[in-house]
């Protein structure tokens, strides 16, 4: 039941707002200092926040001439950014919703990029097709994170990584972590990113909220605005008093690394 009303309510918004702009739809990173950033081309400027989400996932991890899955790709900018920005031979973003699959392939382009519809927890892939799986504040939508880690060691080639950031409630975060370590992958890094994100909440807050106002029927603001996690409502206070946490996870696959 989860995973269809996450569905439902991506296919909405999907449906509703097919303005290519926007391109991401996770919380953001706030890198202090700012310098510290990564560089950027100046039409990516504007979702820098966001970017630094996947920037941080992707540190440490060399993606060049790599087959990358990202799961759970929603409007297709973390993807884009990968295949832009990390040089991997091919890229494939994945989503349960068909109207945000359908928006990503009419405007993602990029070399080696691709977008494919389908189930976090029955990938349409055959065993050992990537050498890694992104996964960016997808997983908390799905009713079984056993069988998504099962399915990503699956299709992970040997020496693979899971990429991997998402939030969770407080009292849930003991059983996330516990998954994470004692599940088919190896954990290598585990880092509590909580403040980072609430902090690229906080200064984006009216940039957000005007984008909500141009782009959101009218209508939906009042069910958007915790979604959105914006200043003042529960969400962002569930962040700032840590009753909601953020983490971020490389894990690999046993074995000796395939890629080219």
């Amino acid at each position: 039941m989860r995973q269809l009303a996450w569905r439902a309510l991506y296919e909405v918004l999907a449906a509703r707002v097919q303005r290519p702009e926007w391109a991401f739809m996770n919380y953001g990173y706030l890198v202090q200092p700012p310098a510290d950033g990564p560089p950027l081309d100046a039409a990516d400027e504007p979702d820098r926040l966001c970017i630094q989400l996947y920037d941080h996932v992707l540190t440490g991890t060399d993606l060049r001439g790599a087959d990358v899955l990202e799961v759970g790709c929603g409007r297709g900018g973390g993807a884009s950014f990968i295949a832009r920005y990390r040089a991997p031979r091919t890229t494939i973003g994945l989503d349960l919703s068909r109207r945000a699959i359908a928006l990503c392939r009419r405007y993602r382009r990029a070399p080696g990029l691709s977008f494919v519809q389908g189930d976090a927890l029955a990938l349409p892939f055959p065993d050992g097709a990537f050498d890694a799986v992104v996964n960016v504040e997808s997983s908390h939508c799905y009713s079984s994170m056993d069988d998504f880690l099962a399915e990503v060691h699956r299709v992970l080639r040997p020496g693979g990584s899971l990429l991997f950031a998402d939030l969770r409630p407080a009292r849930e975060m003991a059983a996330l972590r516990r998954g994470l370590g004692e599940g088919p992958l190896e954990l290598v890094e585990l880092h509590d990113i909580t403040a980072h994100v609430r902090g690229a909440l906080d200064i984006d807050d009216d940039r957000r909220r005007a984008l909500m106002e141009a782009w959101i029927p009218r209508r939906f603001h009042r069910a958007f605005e915790p979604f959105a996690g914006f200043r003042g409502t529960a969400t962002f206070a569930r962040l700032e008093r840590r009753e909601i946490q953020y983490v971020s996870a490389r894990l690999v696959k046993a074995g000796a690394s395939e890629a080219a």
